[in-house]
């Protein structure tokens, strides 16, 4: 006959149950489709910097840089991180429309941190090192000043809440396809690094801009499109190529500076709206 000890039998559990506990994966380590474009995001956000390293700091250092190859690493740097944005662009509409698993908020921050804090700022301390104007000690405070204001950036999201359909601050992807615009639109070096301290400024500033929805989103994505088609072009050396991206810089320029603008005025006039409705509701 077999004796169980009753202080033992509490704790003892079947073997077949431990077997089924340790098969069944945690919702918290399940994938959604979404969490799959996010990591789309973190790989090409990766892979800018490894162009980056290979095709323009490398052979800067060991002497053997031709333009044109540095220029088809520049450019594809580039367009892996407008590919990043439009990873970022889709999956939070895919989450919205399907689902998204519990840890789908962490991979999106870390994924931005790599595409548009690492990889452009990366791309500041690159363009501080082989510009013949620039100083490689100055561009690294410059980078490091954009990697951080993406960090904050993205810490201050997961911790304030804001109105619907508005974040507070640039949004890191404008962010870091501002910062690239700066450089390269070849500026002399101090007014490229004021612009870059300004748009770094602006990510962790408190100006409201629009989220991608709608119709937004759709212009954001032709946006992106016609960004890709104009790196390709200079990449290649394609007639008034250079033109085309200088072109296509400034306006990104332009819509980093007009968007604040035009957020500033609107709260200024909600403001005196709100004003005006305060006094008309104290009049007998």
């Amino acid at each position: 006959m077999t004796v169980i000890d009753p202080e033992t039998q509490a704790n003892w559990v079947p073997e077949a149950d431990e077997v089924d506990e340790e098969e069944e994966m945690p919702l918290s380590l399940r994938l959604s489709i979404a969490d799959t474009l996010t990591l789309g995001n973190a790989t090409c956000g990766f892979m800018a910097v490894y162009f980056t390293t290979t095709g323009i700091l490398i052979p800067h250092l060991t002497g053997g840089q031709e333009s044109g190859m540095a220029r088809h690493s520049a450019a594809t740097a580039v367009i892996l991180m407008l590919c990043a944005a439009v990873f970022d662009l889709f999956d939070g509409l895919v989450a919205r429309k399907l689902r998204s698993s519990p840890m789908g908020a962490e991979l999106d921050n870390l994924s931005d941190l790599i595409s548009f804090g690492l990889a452009p700022a990366y791309f500041v301390l690159v363009y501080g090192m082989v510009a013949d104007d620039a100083h490689q000690r100055v561009a690294a405070l410059g980078a490091i000043v954009v990697l951080l204001a993406v960090v904050l950036r993205l810490a201050r999201f997961s911790c304030v809440t804001m109105k619907d359909g508005m974040f507070q601050g640039m949004p890191s992807p404008f962010g870091a396809l501002t910062v690239v615009s700066i450089v390269l639109l070849e500026l002399p070096f101090v007014a490229t690094l004021l612009a870059i301290v300004g748009t770094a400024w602006l990510m962790v500033s408190r100006v409201e801009y629009p989220k991608p929805r709608g119709r937004l989103a759709g212009a954001m994505l032709s946006w992106i499109v016609l960004s890709m088609g104009l790196l390709a072009a200079w990449a290649f050396d394609a007639p008034s190529g250079q033109l085309l991206l200088q072109t296509g810089c400034a306006l990104q320029l332009v819509m980093g500076a007009v968007i604040p603008l035009f957020a500033t005025a609107r709260r200024v006039n909600n403001f005196r709206d709100n004003r005006r409705e305060a006094r008309a509701a104290q009049l007998p």
